[in-house]
C-alpha cells in the first residue's frame, strides 16, 4: 500500500475549510498531520474572517490537530505575505510534510497561485472540493450536520443584517442572485463551530458589528487606489468558570 502524504491543511476556520477537510479525512492518500492558519497579529485575529484567536484554538482543539500560524503585521503587502509563507513551508518541508490542502472551489487564478507557490518547495497540492457546485455544496454542508455563522460580508453586495447570521436555508433564500451561495467571490466569510469534524461544538456569543474599509489592489480596469468596504460581527468565546 502506498505510503500517505504527510499533509498541511489551509485552515481558515470557515465552512469550506471545514467541508473540505472533511473530505480529506476520508481520503486514504494523505494523512492530515496539521493545520495551517494566517493571524493579523495586530488584532490577535484570524486574516480576513476576523475571529479571534481564542476562538480558533478552540476550534483547533475540538478538531483534534495541531496548529501552525502565520503571524501577520495589521495590513501586510503581498511581498511580505509571500516572504513568511514560505519561511512557514520551508519548516514544514523540514518536518516531512509533502502535501498542502485548500478548501477553494473554483478560483482559477488562487489555485494557479498556490500551486506556483508551493511547487517551488517541493510540496504538493490538493483541493479536496475543486469545481464542486457551490449549491450542492453548501447543501451537503447543511446536511452534514456542520453549522457555521457568517462573520464577515462585503457591503456593497450585502447589508449589515446579514453579518452574525447562521449559514441555514433561510440564509440562503435570502441571498441576492449575484452572491455565490458559498461566497467562493469573497462576498462573506464563515466560522464553523459543529460539525462531523469537531469532538464538541464552539461557545460563543455575538458581540458588536464593525464596518471597515481597506485598500483594494489596483488592476487592468482600476488603475487608481480604491477601498472596498465589509462588515464583520464578532464573536466573543464563552468564559468558562
Amino acid at each position: 500500500m502506498p505510503e500517505k502524504h504527510k499533509t498541511f491543511f489551509n485552515w481558515s476556520s470557515g465552512k469550506d475549510a471545514a467541508l473540505a477537510l472533511y473530505h480529506l479525512q476520508k481520503d486514504d492518500n494523505y494523512e492530515v498531520v496539521k493545520l495551517l492558519t494566517s493571524i493579523n497579529s495586530h488584532f490577535d485575529r484570524i486574516s480576513m474572517h476576523g475571529v479571534r484567536r481564542k476562538l480558533l484554538e478552540q476550534q483547533v482543539k475540538s478538531i483534534g490537530l495541531p496548529l501552525k500560524t502565520i503571524e501577520l503585521p495589521q495590513e501586510p503587502g503581498m511581498e511580505e505575505y509571500n516572504l513568511k509563507m514560505k519561511e512557514a513551508v520551508r519548516k514544514l518541508k523540514k518536518e516531512g510534510f509533502t502535501a498542502a490542502a485548500f478548501g477553494d472551489i473554483f478560483l482559477e487564478d488562487l489555485r494557479a497561485y498556490r500551486i506556483k507557490q508551493l511547487e517551488q518547495s517541493g510540496i504538493q497540492t490538493y483541493f479536496p472540493i475543486w469545481q464542486r457546485d457551490t449549491k450542492s455544496l453548501i447543501g451537503e454542508f447543511i446536511d452534514s450536520g456542520f453549522k457555521a455563522v457568517v462573520v464577515c460580508i462585503k457591503s456593497d453586495l450585502l447589508d449589515a443584517s446579514f453579518a452574525g447570521r447562521e449559514i441555514d436555508e433561510g440564509f440562503l433564500k435570502d441571498l441576492p442572485s449575484n452572491v455565490d451561495a458559498c461566497g467562493e467571490n469573497g462576498e462573506f466569510h464563515t466560522f464553523c463551530y459543529d460539525g462531523p469534524i469537531f469532538s464538541k461544538p464552539i461557545e460563543f456569543t455575538l458581540g458588536e458589528k464593525t464596518y471597515r474599509e481597506y485598500k483594494a489592489p489596483k488592476d487592468e480596469v482600476h488603475q487608481k487606489e480604491q477601498t472596498m468596504g465589509f462588515w464583520f460581527c464578532d464573536l466573543l468565546p464563552v468564559e468558562k468558570n
